[in-house]
């Protein structure tokens, strides 16, 4: 098997339009998904799910949806080598339309789970956007551009419920999964003509085979090897939370709008998420991008346990905002440490797997609520502390490899 790719020469005049474009794509994507997430509590009873049974069957619907597309992830970036990045990339928002259309003519809980599986085929284009920035943004200013877009993506996630809880409480789910749907499509037809990708894949051999040859060469990396789980014991803390958040709230509100509550107190969080994110950015193209990413994991770690020791919505909305903060920097970070730890020939290949450790902490930390909020809701925090702690350790841990890519195989 030969891999041949065409370089694109470094264009400074369209990059910043190509970050924006990239970046709101990537919070009208996480838009869509944090209302999912915050909403799903509220839609479940109106399924058939009893009010006992609504925390068990939402860590179901998050983790049985996460692993569904977690096995097609090495083929995304192996499409995108073997052809173009560009139609992989529309195809993700594609299948968002399609999720959201299904959730919104959903009407049992089994369907609904069915439109969120469907979500997770979406996976892996992040990372090739962020392949593609990567050829065009100055090296003196990746480490800002790749927290700017990927900051965006935090921020969507917790703007979306602040954005949606009003239309739930007034026409309900519904007719938000309508709006969605509609948005997404824009987003597809922007992706699909916005901007002109002329990269070109030229690998020969089989898709699968050059799947299985993006697998291999994580692993050959002791670098990657050893990052790669790292985050994802961050994450699953960070998830583990995160999906339990809007029924933390709804049970320290009693009002007539859980929908509004619900949605202010996560947007509260993306708000702290749009200055946090390029500030932590800009101090690791500065200081380091790992010395930052440590020191950010750190604060977070601090700060999981505040919302137990919190006894009102307006405490607890304070604490997570600053909780989601530090976790958003964190995983904006992320992405700058990856990058730098790949080879440029595979760095394409490697960033479509960028979203694969916040995924699986999305399959298994919401698992493992599953268990723990059956002694208390409120245990999710101290566990994501636990969690993020033993985060840390692996990334320095991590930190310590040496950066080695094995190349891909070639036909002699």
């Amino acid at each position: 098997m030969s891999v041949r790719t065409i370089r694109l020469p470094r264009m400074p005049s369209s990059w910043r339009w190509l970050l924006a474009l990239f970046s709101l794509a990537g919070f009208i994507e996480t838009t869509f998904w944090g209302q999912m997430n915050a909403f799903t509590p509220l839609y479940l009873p109106t399924l058939g799910i009893a009010t006992r049974d609504v925390a068990l069957w939402t860590g179901i619907a998050v983790s049985v949806s996460n692993a569904v597309g977690l096995p097609f992830l090495p083929f995304w970036g192996a499409l995108a080598d073997r052809y173009a990045r560009q139609p992989v990339i529309v195809r993700s928002f594609v299948v968002h339309v399609l999720a959201g259309t299904l959730a919104l003519l959903a009407g049992n809980v089994w369907m609904f789970v069915l439109a969120r599986a469907v979500m997770s085929f979406a996976l892996g284009n992040s990372g090739l956007m962020m392949a593609t920035l990567a050829e065009r943004v100055p090296d003196a200013r990746r480490g800002f551009a790749f927290s700017v877009m990927n900051s965006a993506a935090p921020l969507g996630a917790f703007v979306g419920p602040l954005a949606g809880g009003p239309v739930v409480d007034t026409f309900g789910f519904r007719a938000l999964l309508a709006i969605d749907v509609a948005v997404l499509l824009a987003v597809a037809l922007a992706m699909s003509f916005g901007y002109r990708d002329t990269y070109r894949g030229m690998a020969s051999g089989p898709v699968l085979g050059m799947a299985l040859d993006s697998v291999r060469v994580i692993a050959r990396s002791p670098r990657l090897r050893a990052l790669f789980p790292a985050l994802f014991i961050v994450f699953a803390g960070w998830m583990l939370a995160f999906t339990y958040v809007p029924l933390a709230i709804t049970s320290l509100y009693h009002g007539d709008t859980p929908g509004t509550a619900v949605g202010i107190v996560m947007g509260v969080g993306g708000l702290v998420t749009l200055a946090l994110g390029p500030a932590m950015g800009a101090l690791a193209d500065r200081y380091g991008h790992w010395r930052t990413l440590l020191v950010g994991a750190a604060v977070e770690a601090l700060l999981w346990p505040l919302p137990l020791l919190t006894h009102d919505l307006i405490g607890f909305a304070v604490a997570w905002a600053l909780i989601n903060g530090a976790a958003s920097g964190v995983f904006a970070l992320s992405f700058s440490v990856l990058s730098e730890s790949a080879a440029p020939e595979v760095r394409g290949r490697i960033m479509s797997f960028a979203y694969l450790p916040v995924n699986a902490g999305f399959m298994v930390g919401p698992a493992l609520g599953s268990l723990v909020t059956r002694l208390s809701l409120f245990a999710v925090f101290p566990l994501a502390a636990i969690l993020t702690v033993a985060g840390i350790g692996a990334l320095v841990l991590a930190a310590r490899q040496r950066v080695a890519v094995a190349a891909l195989p070639r036909a002699a």
